[in-house]
């Protein structure tokens, strides 16, 4: 029997069902990191969403005991797989799991960055019928998309794009062949100057902090749509505000920021930025599937 903490919420059902194996389960979401610190110890198993943080400290401080820390998600960023690995924890995640949520949600974002939906909304709740404020929108329909990263949820977006009748070009240093999509490699450079919409689909990590900034964003088009719902930090922030401030971007929507929530609400209060509290992954078959793959790493690892 092995004894997991659950550190971030996951579906009932998989909690169910891990205990159905003969597991303990201990359910403890919204620690903060001295609680966690507090708590990990005697534990073989850790399950983490995007809220906790896997530090140094705490791996160091379940050693002995913790063999697997499982991330319900694709990014892997909030853990120290270096610690990990040198404490003898190893780290599995979900990375088909959320996908198909997180790509929905990009579409969204352009949708109603381009559209401005969430304006128009607020005034219509105000009483008010702003038709011509509104009336200047742009459309996806033959637009050209930049996809930056082309992992499994940029693929996720191509697909829906392209069903959009949208051009999709994509930078990724790692990804040579677009598998049935079509799509063209292009470099950083020419996707920043040819593209009307940019998403970011790509880890934060020494190579990628701040890849667009402001030199980015002064190759970029002008009225360019820049979707965010990967991972703060990956884009300066500042910069961008700078862009929709002189008009070169024409809004943004973004689910993730570098400080969460938000320290600075500039960017957030800007008309033209939509922006949403990390919910990417956050519908209802998403955390079924995520559930449904933690049961199968514990199921495969401990044993059922």
């Amino acid at each position: 029997m092995a004894r997991i903490l659950v550190c971030d919420p996951i579906a009932a059902d998989a909690v169910e069902a891990i205990r159905g194996m003969g597991h303990e389960v201990v359910e403890k979401p919204g620690m903060s990191p001295e609680e966690l610190l507090e708590t990990i110890p005697g534990f073989d198993a850790m399950v983490v969403r995007s809220a906790t943080k896997v530090t140094r400290p705490v791996l160091e401080k379940a050693s002995g005991s913790l063999k697997l820390v499982i991330r319900g998600g694709v990014g892997m960023d909030n853990i120290d797989a270096e610690a990990a690995k040198q404490f003898g924890a190893r780290v599995m995640n979900t990375p088909g799991a959320s996908s198909i949520a997180v790509a929905e949600l990009a579409m969204a974002h352009m949708l109603a960055a381009c559209r401005f939906i969430s304006r128009a909304d607020r005034t219509c709740k105000e009483g008010k019928w702003e038709k011509k404020t509104f009336s200047k929108g742009l459309e996806l329909w033959n637009s050209t998309l930049g996809l930056v990263g082309f992992g499994r949820i940029a693929r996720e977006v191509a697909k829906r794009a392209l069903a959009f009748e949208m051009k999709v070009q994509f930078y990724d240093p790692f990804v040579e062949d677009p598998t049935g999509l079509e799509a063209r490699k292009v470099d950083m450079e020419q996707l920043c100057r040819t593209s009307d919409f940019i998403s970011l689909h790509i880890p934060v990590t020494a190579e990628t902090k701040n890849l667009l900034d402001s030199p980015q964003f002064g190759m970029m088009k002008s009225g360019v749509v820049i979707i965010n719902c990967a991972r703060g930090g990956v884009l300066n922030e500042k910069a961008l505000l700078e862009a929709i401030d002189s008009g070169r971007v024409f809004a943004a929507g973004l689910d993730v920021f570098e400080v969460e929530p938000p320290a600075d609400k500039a960017l957030v209060s800007s008309d033209k930025v939509i922006a949403t509290p990390h919910i990417g992954a956050g519908t209802e078959g998403a955390t079924t599937r995520v559930g449904g793959e933690v049961v199968k790493i514990v199921s495969e690892f401990f044993g059922k």
